[in-house]
């Protein structure tokens, strides 16, 4: 029963979230408030719909569902939808709400339509630890934190071709400026730097007592620490100044997209790390 439900909230959730795109974009090129106003309350729904799905497996599972990588999966998507309506209603910057969904979307047509299950934890009950799971949910925070400064670099770039081109429309005035873009960049770097630092000291710790036979060269680990120094570096070459403004963008949306990578396929390939 439990499953049908979800599997009838997760067709709406898609149609909805599909919806809000489309007026975000409307509301894009028209600026129209009302487009604008109905794309906010349909990602709130969305968001709703999202947190009961949530609950409704933590009530089945009886824990919290970011055990494997669909879980983690879901969980990194209402992070981002949530993350995205906190920019709403703060800053009313809708472009960036836009395209943080749109990554959102893709992730959310990746754990619907892969043949990724939910399944019973394929980790142990005996070796489920607090440990373990500040690992994951601050790994998936990270990533999206993440996801905020390469959607900032993305804007950051339009805004800075616009400028150079002097091509200014009206649409121009929906962007934010470059001051913005460059400060969202570095904040969220710099926020998510320590939190993804924390998740790998805790996994480490987590893997040296609970495990019996792993090895600090799985592909997994080598990638997260990988992701680790490259935005580390980034923001170091930054302060520098080897790394001007347009090539710091550039270099945060190569570090994201080796991200992705790492949370992909470093799990598909890693001998222990069956989660995320």
């Amino acid at each position: 029963m439990v499953d049908l439900t979800v599997a009838r909230l997760q067709e709406v959730m898609i149609v909805l979230y599909a919806l809000s795109l489309v007026f975000y974009l409307i509301d894009y090129l028209k600026k129209s408030k009302s487009f604008q106003r109905i794309a906010f309350w349909l990602i709130v729904t969305v968001w709703v719909t999202q947190t009961a799905i949530l609950s409704l497996y933590i009530i089945q599972m009886k824990r919290f569902p970011v055990l494997s990588l669909v879980e983690g999966i879901y969980f990194y998507v209402w992070l981002l939808v949530t993350l995205s309506i906190v920019f709403q209603l703060i800053y009313k910057v809708n472009f960036m709400v836009f395209f943080t969904n749109i990554i959102g979307f893709v992730f959310l047509m990746i754990h619907v339509f892969s043949n990724l299950k939910y399944t019973a934890s394929t980790v142990g009950d005996s070796l489920i630890s607090e440990v373990l799971f500040v690992h994951i949910t601050s790994a998936i925070l990270s990533y999206a934190v993440f996801a905020l400064a390469f959607v900032f670099a993305v804007l950051y770039l339009i805004v800075y071709n616009v400028l150079k081109s002097k091509k200014f429309g009206k649409r121009f005035s929906s962007l934010p400026n470059l001051h913005q873009t460059m400060v969202g960049m570095k904040m969220s770097i710099y926020t998510g730097i320590p939190i993804l630092f924390v998740s790998l000291l805790f996994g480490v710790q987590w893997a040296y007592v609970a495990l019996e036979h792993w090895s600090p060269f799985d592909v997994k680990i080598m990638g997260s620490f990988a992701v680790l120094l490259i935005y580390s570096s980034v923001i170091y070459f930054n302060y520098k100044g080897k790394l001007q403004s347009v090539e710091f963008a550039w270099m945060t949306i190569f570090a994201f997209l080796l991200t992705v990578v790492n949370f992909f396929l470093g799990s598909t390939l890693s001998q222990f790390h069956l989660w995320i």
